[in-house]
């Protein structure tokens, strides 16, 4: 089911990659969700998946976009204006969410988020609520872009270093341009050459440590395999674990 919303605000991170509000009312979701877009394009509905950005009660919308040049519906999302008006899914869903990982003993102390390109709209959702700040001791956010002009929400993200100085972190990698005080290189490798940690100042260890990643499928695939050789395995409901993965395509 669908209902229509419009676009109050929209921004331009670079030629590609932007964002978009939407006043909508969709109820209640979870930080990490993702809800559908669509248009009616030749009298075909074209829907497409969005992680939600902003967090829980807000009385809007906001998605995290890349106009793909062959894409059906992102190119369109990209033409729109303040303004406009874009059919929405009724309903969030997903299950890349806080409430999804281990609880007590098995919770771990550590909780990393590893992102890359438009990935990191869903853990800006969950860093936007009350629950990772309660729940762990550190926050470290690893966020992986290939330009500069590809990180979005940077001042936003820098927030949460003034509100959270203690406990979180914020590692940036951009592997095809320099940034002082970035990495250089993508984000499984940066595991498995110990510069990550060492960036960071924490281990990665199934001990103490939940990781969640979400991004392009080489870097989940990859980084999937560099934890299980550190012993960290896949998180599921019947078997308490440490990696939760979303893949977006």
């Amino acid at each position: 089911m669908w209902i229509e919303g419009r676009v109050i605000e929209k921004r331009d991170w670079n030629d590609k990659l932007f964002s978009l509000k939407i006043s909508v009312d969709i109820g209640h979701f979870t930080a990490g969700q993702f809800i559908k877009l669509s248009q009616v394009v030749d009298d075909k509905r074209i829907g497409r998946a969005y992680s939600l950005v902003n967090p829980p009660g807000s009385d809007y919308i906001e998605v995290l976009a890349v106009a793909v040049e062959e894409g059906l519906l992102s190119p369109n999302l990209q033409e729109l204006k303040v303004g406009d008006t874009i059919d929405v899914a009724t309903k969030a869903t997903g299950f890349m969410t806080l409430d999804e990982l281990p609880k007590e003993e098995h919770r771990g102390k550590h909780l990393w988020f590893l992102a890359t390109g438009t990935a990191v709209g869903p853990f800006i959702s969950m860093m936007d609520t009350s629950e990772p700040w309660l729940s762990y001791e550190k926050v470290v956010l690893v966020y992986g872009v290939r330009k500069i002009e590809d990180l979005a929400y940077l001042e936003h993200l820098k927030q949460y270093e003034a509100s959270y100085p203690e406990q979180f972190k914020l590692v940036l990698s951009v592997t095809r341009e320099e940034l002082r005080g970035a990495l250089s290189t993508r984000i499984p490798d940066a595991i498995i050459s110990g510069e990550l940690e060492a960036k960071v100042g924490l281990k990665l260890s199934p001990e103490i440590s939940q990781v969640m990643i979400c991004g392009n499928p080489e870097m989940i695939t990859q980084s999937q395999q560099v934890l299980q050789d550190r012993g960290l395995v896949k998180n599921l409901r019947r078997a308490p674990g440490q990696v939760t993965v979303e893949r977006y395509w």
